[in-house]
């Protein structure tokens, strides 16, 4: 390897992050695969040290590398544990795109592979596609035939683990109901503020209720919301498999359908979704033409419970009747957001709302964006123990502010047989219920 190939192979791999690390351990107990495994190459402080090993081309990247990052939730919770504020994700989001490199150099896709490529080529990117799997969801509810495949096995029969997520998919509303992307919502009473709705995609093909009561929250403390009709998928999925130019086309195509708006804030409700448009600044800093219109972008982007809390209070019409409230943090809402406090503020605003809080709920449910699929045993060991402490709680509504973990915590929920006592909500849907939204 020449000594220009070897520069760039160190500077792909975010080698200079890697030498922050002095190798203490105090990441050790933040990190879930860490607890759930206990191997050195299973931590931050082991991974770092694989990714420096790699760059200086002393271990193989697809053969030594792959797997222990490819084990790694993503989660982040070793930064805020760091004493020298190692850049964590950074590292990660490097050896993963490395990874991806060294794969399509040897052309080494399994059809697990194609099929995740497809996906994140074919569908994420347009929303009119995932719309369509909205409403063929819907359908499939609609008409009962989702009963109809439960009662009789035959998911079970053919995928336990489809027939898991299956069960603890959230109910649709129909297709009506849909807010349509390109119109202006007005303010309740007095206009305070404009804001842009990123709707996302997963929220806005299965969840679009939540999507629909974000709306109405923020229309009910003076906001008027537009839901920029460019919008694409956020690129959180497609950085997270190491597919970076993929993730850089999204971000320009969402920066530039959100400066049109005009808008004071742009508004998402889903943790994964918002630490990668926070972090559009990183993604494009070497992009002369964008650098500028990302940072710009970064920070004019906002979740939906810093937003509440700013422009409340909420109008909260009834006495809270659902029992206890727990939170579970999402991590990348905590961990690279760094927003904790504000979901809670809201809990706790709630009239005659039990909030509890749960023992170590900032660690990972392990919903991990698609790791509970592509490593379903580890992601339900650290979920088991994340519910036996759900469950100490005596809470009967687990909230949380990302559809990956609450999908999560409704498998969580089912693997407990408690589904007919326990409710995993989102933030907004609890807090839309207490002022009388949820209709």
């Amino acid at each position: 390897m020449s000594q220009t190939d070897d520069s760039a192979k160190k500077s792909k791999l975010a080698y200079d992050a890697t030498n922050m690390c002095i190798q203490c351990g105090y990441c050790l107990p933040a990190c879930p695969t860490y607890a759930s495994m206990g191997t050195e190459s299973a931590s931050p402080r082991g991974r770092i040290n694989l990714v420096r090993l790699a760059a200086e081309g002393k271990i193989s990247i697809s053969e030594d590398l792959a797997k222990p990052i490819d084990l790694c939730l993503g989660c982040r919770a070793c930064e805020p544990a760091c004493p020298v504020n190692v850049p964590y994700g950074r590292i990660l989001e490097a050896a993963k795109e490395a990874i991806q490199t060294s794969k399509s150099e040897k052309q080494a896709f399994s059809l697990g592979d194609q099929v995740e490529g497809l996906a994140l080529t074919q569908l994420f990117p347009f929303p009119r596609r995932l719309k369509i799997v909205g409403n063929a969801v819907w359908f499939y509810q609609a008409i009962g035939l989702d009963r109809l495949v439960r009662s009789s096995g035959i998911l079970n029969k053919i995928s336990p683990k489809l027939a898991q997520f299956e069960r603890v998919l959230p109910r649709l509303e129909r297709p009506i109901r849909r807010t349509k992307w390109g119109r202006l919502i007005l303010a309740k009473g007095e206009t305070k503020r404009r804001v842009a709705f990123f709707a996302g995609c997963i929220m806005d093909a299965l969840m679009n209720r939540t999507n629909r009561l974000t709306i109405e929250l923020l229309t009910s403390v003076g906001c008027e919301v537009i839901i920029p009709e460019q919008q694409r998928c956020c690129g959180a999925l497609h950085a997270h498999q190491g597919k970076m130019e993929e993730a850089r086309t999204l971000a320009r195509a969402n920066i530039a359908a959100f400066e049109e708006s005009g808008s004071s804030w742009y508004i998402h409700n889903a943790g994964g979704c918002g630490a990668l448009l926070g972090e559009y600044d990183h993604l494009l800093a070497e992009d002369e033409a964008w650098a500028q219109r990302a940072k710009q972008f970064s920070a004019k982007s906002k979740d939906i419970s810093e937003i509440l809390v700013e422009m409340g209070p909420l109008p909260f019409d009834k006495q809270y009747d659902g029992g206890r409230v727990t939170y579970q943090d999402s991590c990348h809402l905590r961990n690279v957001q760094h927003i904790s406090k504000e979901p809670r503020l809201l809990l706790q605003s709630i009239p005659g709302a039990h909030f509890v809080e749960m023992e170590d709920s900032a660690s990972c449910c392990a919903s991990g964006g698609i790791y509970n699929l592509t490593h379903y045993e580890q992601s339900m060991q650290i979920l088991d123990a994340k519910m036996e402490k759900a469950a100490n709680t005596k809470a009967t509504t687990i909230v949380s502010g990302n559809p990956g973990c609450l999908l999560q915590l409704r498998i969580g929920i089912d693997r407990q047989g408690a589904s007919g006592s326990i409710r995993a909500l989102h933030l907004v849907e609890v807090l839309a219920e207490a002022c009388g939204l949820d209709k």
